[in-house]
C-alpha cells in the first residue's frame, strides 16, 4: 500500500489507504504502526470501504508535534474524518492508544470498534492490583529520565511484543517499529503519550477534555493480553453506550488482530454491517 500525506490539526500525516467507498479509519497504538492493519484493510476494502490507516502523531512519517494528550487524539481524528471526506456512512477502529480517540469520536462515526484498551474507568477498576501492575511496569518507567534510553535498548521493543501476545512472530511488525520510531524523535514522542497520560507533561491547554462515547462500541480484547489482563475488561458494557458489545477473543495477546486477523475480521466486519 501507498503512503500519502494529508494536512489535519495542523499536522502532516502520513496514511496508507486502500478501496473506495464510505470511509473506514484504521488506529494504531504502541509501539506499532499504521502496518498493523494490513489484515483488517483488504477485508474493509473488499466489503466497500475506503480504508485509511493514518499513522499517528509522532510517529514516522507522520512529523512530531508538541503535545499528546488524549484530547489531541480526539482532535486530530475529528480533522482526518473531514479532510479525507469521511461522511454519516464512516467508521472508525483502534487499537491500543488507538481506541481512545475512539471513544471520544462516536457521535462521528456510523459503528465504532476498540480493541484491546478499554475505556479509562474500565481500567481503573483493577489497574492497581499486583499482577497488573507488574504488566504495566512500563509505563512508570515512561515517566522518568531514563525511558528513551530503556525503550531504545536493544530487545526493550521486542520483549514487549513478547511478552503482550505469547508465541506471536513480530518480526515483520518490529521492522516497521523501527523504521518509524528510530529517530529519537520520534521515539520521545511515543513516549510522550505516557507521559501526558499520567500527567507528567502538563496538559497543552489547546484541546478540551474529550467526551464519553455516546454511540454503541465493539469491545475486542485478547484472552491473552500479556499488556491488559482479560479479567480486567469483563464488566467493559458496563463503561459503554447501551447496545454495546464486548468479545474476548480466544487464545489471542493483545495484538489479536494480527494473531487472529480472521476472527477478529469477521467480528469487526459482522459490527459494521
Amino acid at each position: 500500500m501507498e503512503i500519502r500525506t494529508i494536512h489535519a490539526n495542523g499536522v502532516e500525516f502520513a496514511y496508507l489507504a486502500l478501496g473506495d467507498g464510505p470511509l473506514a479509519m484504521c488506529l494504531h497504538g504502541f509501539p506499532d504502526t499504521a502496518h498493523t492493519w494490513r489484515h483488517l484493510m483488504p477485508a474493509l476494502a473488499e466489503r466497500g470501504y475506503r480504508a485509511v490507516a493514518p499513522f499517528m502523531r509522532g510517529y514516522a512519517p507522520t512529523e512530531v508535534p508538541s503535545s499528546f494528550e488524549v484530547g489531541a487524539l480526539v482532535a486530530d481524528v475529528n480533522a482526518l474524518h473531514e479532510e479525507l471526506g469521511g461522511d454519516s456512512d464512516a467508521v472508525v477502529i483502534g487499537h491500543d492508544w488507538g481506541a481512545y480517540p475512539v471513544y471520544g469520536t462516536t457521535e462521528r462515526f456510523r459503528r465504532s470498534v476498540a480493541l484491546a484498551a478499554p475505556p479509562v474507568e474500565a481500567l481503573l477498576s483493577g489497574f492497581f492490583g499486583y499482577e497488573q501492575l507488574k504488566r504495566s511496569f512500563y509505563i512508570f518507567l515512561f515517566q522518568t529520565g531514563l525511558a528513551e534510553t530503556a525503550a531504545a535498548s536493544p530487545g526493550f521493543l521486542e520483549g514487549l511484543w513478547a511478552d503482550w501476545s505469547p508465541g506471536y512472530d513480530a518480526t515483520r511488525d518490529l521492522e516497521f517499529v523501527r523504521r518509524s520510531l528510530g529517530d529519537p524523535a520520534n521515539l520521545a514522542a511515543a513516549v510522550g503519550y505516557y507521559r501526558a497520560m499520567l500527567g507528567t507533561t502538563p496538559p497543552s491547554g489547546r484541546h478540551p477534555e474529550p467526551p464519553k462515547p455516546s454511540r454503541p462500541v465493539l469491545y475486542l480484547h485478547g484472552e491473552r493480553d500479556g499488556c491488559i489482563g482479560a479479567d480486567l475488561v469483563k464488566d467493559v458494557t458496563a463503561h459503554l453506550p447501551e447496545g454495546s458489545r464486548a468479545e474476548v477473543v480466544p487464545g489471542a495477546g493483545h495484538f489479536l488482530h494480527l494473531e487472529r486477523p480472521d476472527e477478529v475480521n469477521a467480528l469487526i466486519l459482522d459490527w459494521l454491517r
